[in-house]
């Protein structure tokens, strides 16, 4: 489907020079931030019925900056942080949980870099930022410190955008050679004095936009003015980088957009959705990447655990130093447990943290079968004194039925999650022959009674 681009349609205009850049909260669906050339960052909040008339006053407006605002980008894992970027070079970092309209003074003002910044990107719990500069230089950086940790001054490669890579400490950039050639260059985020790899794309003279999906491990570049987007997967050894294939199209992208991985259709094993924007026709393009599989069932294996739309710490966390990974939810339809990983993966004994996942809740992929009774919890709590009885023999020769000798402890997060996720299968399974055994006894004790009666009348 295309969605047709209405002139007439209500408009968010208050800003008083051209909007340059616009992000949506990703803790909440109906607040978006805007920054513009007259030197302001507003936040705006969308009501739940949509547009139905011209909105021009914001929420919150944000003065600090003297010359135009270019960049604003949300923090990842922290509510209410906005990080915004001018042309008078400075980045200032805003925190939004106040009662005040208006904002003049941001909580930190990080004036590290001579000329204009086009790029910012944070790791995954958001403790650092790299920002392309003008000046050619990738640099990494503390926010909350305000110090530099890594430059790279790499001449042969005139950097625009630069983009984190999930977990795996490595950083992507798009840019262009000596020869202005379209380039792509890999970083090691501990050494930015040489890329690990860089390669020319073409001789185009539009901007290259990187994505990055962490689940599948694909990186997808995309041009300005081009009408194809370029699939790569990412590998932590060498060749690290590996082309996969290209989606091409006559039409091309003034600009492109991208859903949050909560919003995709799980059903039709859509794993990335663009939205790609054609000016000559006045559309706007779903582009979807779906991977094609026969069954319809739930995919496990390309929907692991996704960041959702809940903040893993407040603006006063971040700012005292708490660092904290996203929170975690299952892409499963009907799902809706939420998994925070660094609270899940507590250094406690398997049994108790695969107990307790099971006694206190669905987390994980499973969704609830249904609430429990009060006498399903008192049962539960005398399983509980059961197994403290246990001999500390027993205890430590059996987890959840598992026999650890067969099947040794999970040494890292991944194979936790794994082993948790079997059990959970395993659980699901039971109770489905319980419940089957359950009917079938039914079925005799009535067939039993049926027998008895009619005995008794001969």
């Amino acid at each position: 489907q295309t969605g047709k681009l209405d002139p007439h349609y209500p408009k968010i205009c208050g800003h008083k020079g051209n909007v340059l850049d616009i992000k949506w909260n990703p803790f909440d669906d109906f607040v978006i931030a805007s920054c513009s050339e007259d030197a302001t960052v507003k936040i705006w909040d969308i009501p739940k019925h949509l547009l139905t008339r011209n909105i021009t006053s914001p929420k919150k407006e944000l003065l600090g900056h003297v010359r135009r605002v270019g960049l604003i980008e949300w923090h990842p894992t922290a509510n209410n942080i906005l990080f915004s970027s001018g042309y008078d070079y400075k980045i200032m970092i805003w925190n939004l949980d106040t009662r005040e309209t208006v904002i003049l003074n941001p909580v930190k003002i990080l004036d590290i870099h001579r000329d204009v910044v086009l790029s910012m990107s944070f790791n995954t719990d958001g403790s650092l930022l790299a920002t392309a500069c003008r000046d050619r230089k990738i640099r990494l950086i503390d926010p909350r410190a305000g110090t530099v940790l890594q430059e790279a001054s790499y001449k042969s490669h005139r950097v625009n955008k630069v983009l984190f890579l999930g977990n795996m400490k490595k950083l992507f950039s798009t840019g262009t050679s000596r020869w202005n050639n379209r380039q792509i260059a890999l970083w090691d985020q501990n050494d930015l004095s040489v890329p690990l790899l860089e390669e020319d794309l073409d001789g185009s003279s539009g901007l290259l936009f990187p994505f990055y999906d962490s689940d599948t491990h694909m990186l997808y570049v995309v041009g300005k003015g081009d009408g194809n987007i370029r699939y790569y997967e990412i590998s932590p050894e060498k060749p690290y980088l590996n082309y996969l294939m290209e989606y091409r199209s006559p039409l091309p992208q003034k600009g492109i957009g991208m859903m949050p991985k909560r919003g995709l259709e799980v059903s039709a094993c859509e794993i990335f959705r663009f939205y790609k924007l054609i000016p000559t026709k006045s559309l706007i393009e779903p582009i979807s990447m779906i991977v094609p599989r026969r069954s319809e069932s739930y995919q496990e294996d390309i929907y692991p655990l996704a960041t959702g739309a809940q903040p893993a710490m407040t603006a006063v966390e971040w700012l005292k130093g708490v660092n904290k990974g996203p929170v975690l939810v299952s892409l499963r339809p009907g799902s809706g447990a939420v998994n925070l990983l660094p609270q899940f993966l507590e250094q406690e004994p398997l049994m108790k943290a695969t107990d307790q996942s099971q006694h206190q809740g669905w987390g994980g992929r499973m969704p609830p079968e249904g609430t429990q009774k009060p006498s399903e919890i008192k049962d539960s709590r005398k399983q509980w004194k059961v197994e403290e009885e246990l001999p500390k023999n027993e205890q430590m020769c059996l987890s959840n039925g598992f026999d650890i000798f067969e099947c040794p402890p999970p040494k890292t997060e991944n194979e936790l999650l794994q082993m948790f996720y079997r059990q959970q299968d395993e659980i699901r399974r039971l109770r489905e022959l319980v419940n089957q055994r359950d009917v079938q006894i039914k079925q005799l004790e009535l067939e039993l009674r049926n027998l008895c009666t009619d005995t008794g009348r001969y």
